[in-house]
């Protein structure tokens, strides 16, 4: 029943280091509402784990800083009637949230000065714009 969740290429999270919680869901579920445990609490220690490469390891624990308690991302699934869809979800989102976290930084932006023409383009432009609207200018004659 439990697999392994795949986190892109990047690693495979092995079914043994996740934690999941069952509990009573809100909202609809017909006359089992109150005796189903359909929502699933998912957890898995991105700190402790020997399956994240430590390079990722670093970035997902500091861009995950505000949802990590003690270095566990829980997930919380319970929008489906069913457990194990909920369940599914659950490991979907995981590896989701994991995915973004381990997105390796844009490249840095170098900065550039506008060219020498472009200056003088843009200048004649306005010089032009400027002569349209000078040219308009109705002379009130008494």
């Amino acid at each position: 029943m439990t697999e392994d969740v795949p986190v892109g290429s990047r690693f495979v999270i092995p079914a043994a280091e996740l934690r999941e919680r069952f509990s009573r869901s809100s909202g609809p579920g017909g006359q089992g509402v109150n005796t189903t445990d359909s929502r699933v609490e998912l957890s898995f220690d991105v700190a402790r784990s020997a399956v994240v490469p430590p390079s990722l390891r670093a970035r997902i624990l500091d861009r995950l800083s505000g949802r990590l308690v003690d270095g566990v991302l829980t997930i919380a699934a319970s929008e489906h009637r069913s457990q194990l869809h909920n369940r599914d979800a659950a490991r979907e989102r995981l590896a989701e949230v994991l995915l973004k976290a381990s997105v390796p930084p844009p490249a840095q932006r170098r900065p550039t000065k506008p060219s020498r023409g472009s200056k003088e383009r843009r200048l004649a432009a306005k010089k032009r714009r400027s002569a349209v609207k000078r040219s308009r200018g109705g002379r009130f004659d008494d």
